[in-house]
């Protein structure tokens, strides 16, 4: 991709450059009222004073939409659909170009600047969506193996359905959070002695908390119920992405999942990052996903060969302890066995409902080696090992006040195109 010039200063390696313009809620001291912004450079650009102040008075086809940019989440707007999405995307690009079409609408006017510019040091972010729906799925082949590595050994580690279908579970959107929300610690039934040849649980905090690297998408497109949607029209039905941690209670979740799946110890907390990454700032990134070695039906099959993105991610974490963060995490989000538009088509092809503002989530992305391991499970083989960090200390499951981020980015040099950070921080059971 080539650098797009702005009048604004956008540092360099910005997850946030021209190339991105990605999508969130803001509020400020000044005013409490959560509304959308862009994220740009160091600074988020707040959509409602622009509109109100004429900012979109250059774009016939928005200027009918403009009370969208009032509203309290990216819902309306996005029930607007992709075509116009990427007209607003695109007008805001030329908006802070540094040979903008349009320097009376930003570049010359510093009364509207400072209105409507806001630095990100100075604002809240919010959930961007109000989520109705929630479901996780469980595409990263590496993970759902080397998972099953340590609950069934390397003959059986992948169940017999695995590569046929995007395999998901329905999550609970209530604990959905924004990045910068605190993580209670669960509780729930777990098996103080697992050997014991009777199985009796006990009620306690979980002893083995984990983090789960993935991503999340949004819906922008209801289907109705009955209705299917095809694995090549389910694109239009994708708004944008996020970054997401899916935060897990192992030993919660190794007596109660069989034989319907998590419960309490997945629904307890799920984290993403404030900024929605729209689906045309990341298609020059896409790349083609992990080879399924397994023939799929028809309603999954793409015709297009690039269906994942290359997205660099990476996990760190900060203890209570020392101000230093380890990098416990570094993989790729190409290593997905189904793509998002596969997802969505099996999701909806029993006529399940899908409705503006629902979550997907990828399930936990992890490569071929313990340091691209998405999961702690995966790294320690659950609780055998451990991990050295940076400051000394070590890490089997999480510990009270450990601080984790997750991060993304497309790109290189002045033309990232990321997603910032998203930040969970684990506090004491009650």
């Amino acid at each position: 991709m080539s650098s797009l010039r702005s009048w604004l200063y956008i540092p360099k390696n910005s997850h946030f450059s021209l190339a991105n313009i990605p999508f969130g809620i803001i509020s400020t001291a000044e005013s409490t009222e959560p509304r959308p912004a862009i994220a740009i450079g160091d600074c988020a650009l707040d959509l409602k004073v622009f509109a109100a102040n004429n900012g979109f008075s250059a774009l016939s086809t928005v200027q009918p939409h403009h009370k969208v940019f009032s509203e309290p989440t990216l819902n309306a707007f996005a029930a607007l659909g992709r075509p116009i999405h990427s007209i607003v995307r695109k007008y805001l690009q030329n908006v802070f170009l540094d040979d903008t079409p349009f320097p009376e609408v930003l570049k010359t006017n510093p009364a509207l600047q400072k209105q409507a510019l806001v630095p990100l040091k100075e604002l809240q972010t919010h959930l961007p969506f109000t989520i109705g729906d929630y479901t996780d799925f469980y595409a990263g082949l590496n993970h759902a193996y080397n998972a099953g590595v340590v609950f069934r050994g390397p003959n059986n580690a992948l169940q017999p359905n695995y590569k046929h279908l995007p395999v998901g579970y329905h999550g609970r959107a209530s604990s959905v959070v924004v990045s910068g929300t605190d993580i209670r610690r669960p509780k729930g039934q777990i098996l103080e002695n697992p050997a014991a040849e009777k199985k009796v649980p006990i009620l306690a905090s979980t002893r083995k908390l984990d983090i789960e690297l993935e991503l999340g998408a949004f819906i922008c497109r209801n289907n109705a119920m009955g209705e299917s949607v095809s694995v090549d029209e389910a694109e239009q039905t994708l708004f944008g992405l996020v970054l997401l941690n899916d935060w897990s209670a192992r030993d919660i979740q190794g007596w109660e999942a069989v034989p319907l799946g998590p419960f309490l110890s997945k629904s307890f907390g799920t984290s993403i990052s404030p900024w929605v990454v729209l689906a045309d700032a990341l298609e020059p990134f896409l790349v083609k996903g992990l080879e399924n070695d397994t023939q799929i039906l028809p309603y999954l099959q793409e015709a297009r060969e690039k269906n994942v993105y290359n997205i660099n991610l990476a996990v760190t974490l900060k203890t209570s302890s020392s101000e230093s963060r380890s990098t416990i995490c570094k993989t790729n989000s190409r290593n997905l066995l189904f793509s998002f538009p596969q997802m969505i088509a099996h999701h909806t092809v029993s006529g399940c409902p899908l409705r503006v503002g629902d979550l997907l989530g990828s399930g936990t992305i992890s490569g071929t080696s313990p340091s691209s391991c998405g999961s702690l499970l995966e790294q320690n083989a659950n609780g055998k090992g451990s991990i050295a960090l940076s400051n000394g200390e070590n890490r089997t499951f999480l510990e009270d006040g450990d601080e984790v981020r997750l991060s993304g980015f497309c790109g290189e040099d002045d033309v990232l195109v990321g997603f910032g950070e998203c930040i969970g921080k684990i506090l004491p059971s009650l």
